[in-house]
């Protein structure tokens, strides 16, 4: 028999009930567990997967992050939209911009807790923060919403209303918050601010100046202190108006007369002048500009000068030597145009 005639040899399949089969069976089993181990496991791994990002990136907590990132931005509009806050009939310098992002500079050690339950199904998540040296805090209501995709929550804030600072400025139309210029018609302004923040309030010109008052505002329900604007005159208006009034009172010490023309310093006497009569000014006044019914006014000017002559006796024809110290006293009309100021002594004989 040749060697392609040699027949091929078939094992046969295992007859059910036979030692084969049941290995052959068991193998299978444990194929198919693995399998069903395997697809457990993929299941427990994707659960714990959505359960991981739902709570980082779809809980409550993840929307107030981002409400204080759009804060910090500067995106009111942002904002606004995730605060779902209704704003109330007020200025809204400071709802946008740079002066909004600087509302979050003072806010320090910002840190967002884990939110815990409230009612109605709620949850609170709560800011911590430092301004200074005070901590604070402001908490955020959220509602559930919609589901996303199937699997991942979606928390919406629950609607609130924007709180407002009343401002009111002495003798301006004009102020600024957090640098953002805004008008004071009659000297007030209600303006609306998102939470948490800080807000420097202050008035500034060449001329007059209100030293800066700065809220902390941490909610919606606060009462923020009304911010009242105590403006008076800048240190350039009183250098300019002090120089004014030295300039006037050296005029009139040149005048080489007892009561110069114009001027507010006198002297007399009963006897002859024999010398030529010399003034000079010992101190000069101090400048108070204050406010006074929608004006600024001078206070009363009181100055020191001395006069100097000889006079000769007219009972004795004795000469002497005269060295008179005087008080001087006078007001001062201030005309302000501007940035312009002219400054009018008013002397009364």
């Amino acid at each position: 028999m040749s060697v392609d005639q040699v027949p091929l040899i078939q094992t046969p399949a295992p007859e059910p009930g036979t030692v084969d089969g049941v290995k052959n069976g068991t193998q299978l089993i444990k194929i198919a567990a693995a399998w069903l181990l395997i697809f457990l496991l993929g299941i427990a791994a994707s659960i714990v997967t959505i359960t991981i990002v739902n709570t980082k990136d779809f809980g409550p907590e993840k929307t107030v992050a981002n409400y204080l990132a759009a804060l910090r931005e500067g995106d009111g509009s942002t904002a606004l939209g995730i605060l779902q806050a209704k704003v109330p009939g007020a200025n809204a310098a400071a709802l946008d911009g740079d002066a909004l992002a600087q509302s979050q500079e003072a806010l320090k050690d910002v840190s967002i807790a884990e939110a815990v339950s409230a009612p109605d199904d709620q949850k609170k998540v709560t800011v911590n923060y430092t301004v200074g040296d005070s901590a604070l805090s402001t908490d955020f209501l959220l509602k559930p919403g919609a589901k996303h995709w199937l699997f991942f929550d979606s928390w919406t804030m629950v609607p609130s209303t924007l709180p407002v600072i009343n401002a009111s400025v002495v003798n301006a139309n004009q102020a600024s918050i957090n640098d953002a210029d805004a008008n004071m018609p009659d000297g007030r302004n209600s303006f609306a601010v998102f939470y948490p923040g800080s807000y420097e309030l202050q008035y500034r010109s060449p001329l007059f100046a209100a030293p800066p008052e700065t809220r902390t505002v941490t909610g919606s329900a606060e009462a923020v202190a009304n911010v009242s604007l105590a403006t008076g005159p800048t240190s350039e208006l009183l250098s300019q108006v002090d120089g004014t009034i030295r300039k006037y009172l050296d005029a009139c010490a040149k005048q080489a007369v007892l009561m110069p023309t114009g001027c507010p310093m006198t002297a007399a006497t009963d006897n002859r002048v024999v010398s030529s009569v010399t003034w000079s000014i010992q101190e000069y006044p101090p400048i108070t500009i204050s406010p006074f019914g929608g004006q600024w006014v001078m206070a009363p000017l009181k100055a020191k000068a001395q006069v100097e002559y000889k006079e000769q006796n007219l009972f004795t024809g004795v000469i002497s030597p005269v060295k008179d110290p005087k008080d001087v006293n006078f007001s001062a009309k201030l005309t302000i145009t501007g940035n312009n100021v002219v400054v009018t002594p008013v002397v009364e004989y």
